[in-house]
């Protein structure tokens, strides 16, 4: 797991004072909580964020592609380097003393072959200090799955809607609506969880099937979009605290707008500063010419 050894550098934020004590979160934990208390993921991107939901006792932290879109202002995840992930992964770790941190495996770092998704999946757990990979996609991953967790590197998959296949779908929906859907959403769960994969991210996934899945399924379910049957729940953190510039999906219901916060307090920081009088009787400095050196 992660530590705050590495800190103790010069210029580097000092150990939470106040931080939470219990275990740290690991894969055998997560799956071992199917059927039982409900578990909790929200994305990070960043040290500050981070820290502050790792003390507050979130499970899982999620540093996923929607950083293209949360931090980046791009129209979709496709975007995303290895590069990108891998230094918001490093920030992350960095922040986290109890939650498992997950990394998104981006676009066209695990699809091309399997040697590939080793490789990409290595580097984000060996140099960025991931403790566990999500990639997207159902029997058409199993392989993939079945490699890296051969290996030793453990897998979240991600079902129903897949935010990288956006130019291959056209736009974001739900997913088990048709007779034919709903069965190819469970056959992906089955495929990915006799892969390896120790949980299943169900987005945007009809509520009644995404409750199949979960009690068809021995491994965990989080769900986003996907109603409350699922084992855990996953949501973006801007969207939770009232951060996103742009719109919020239905399913998220806010619980703060500090997008307003921030606002105001700029706005008073601006007041502030302008309020101070200037120096009515300031006196005219003299400038003098140089003498020459000639």
């Amino acid at each position: 797991m992660s530590s705050y050894l590495d800190l103790t550098i010069e210029g580097a934020p000092p150990a939470p004072s106040c931080i939470n004590d219990s275990k740290p979160v690991t894969v055998p934990f997560v799956r071992a909580q199917k059927g039982k208390e409900k578990l909790t993921m929200l994305t990070a991107y960043d040290y500050p964020t981070a820290r502050l939901l790792d003390e507050s006792g979130i499970d899982m932290l999620l540093i996923g592609d929607s950083v293209a879109t949360v931090l980046y202002g791009e129209d979709n995840t496709l975007a995303v380097t290895m590069e990108d992930m891998l230094r918001h992964v490093k920030a992350v770790s960095r922040g986290t003393r109890r939650a498992l941190v997950i990394a998104d495996m981006p676009f066209m770092s695990y699809q091309v072959s399997i040697e590939q998704a080793l490789t990409n999946a290595g580097r984000l757990l060996k140099e960025a200090g991931a403790h566990a990979i999500k990639l997207e996609g159902g029997e058409e991953m199993a392989d993939t799955i079945r490699a890296l967790t051969r290996i030793g590197i453990p897998v979240v998959a991600h079902i129903g809607l897949t935010p990288q296949s956006i130019r291959a779908e056209g736009a974001y929906r739900m997913y088990g609506k048709s007779p034919e859907e709903q069965q190819m959403l469970l056959d992906a769960a089955r495929a990915v969880e006799r892969a390896g994969a120790f949980c299943v991210v169900l987005e945007c996934v009809k509520e009644g099937v995404a409750r199949e899945i979960t009690r068809a399924l021995e491994i965990p379910t989080i769900g986003i979009g996907s109603g409350t049957s699922c084992d855990g729940q996953v949501l973006v953190t801007q969207d939770l605290v009232g951060l996103t510039l742009g719109k919020v999906p239905k399913f998220v219901m806010p619980v703060a707008s500090l997008k307003d916060d921030l606002r105001q307090a700029v706005q008073t920081y601006i007041s502030r500063t302008k309020s101070i009088p200037a120096q009515a009787t300031m006196e005219k400095m003299e400038i003098k010419p140089h003498a020459s050196s000639h």
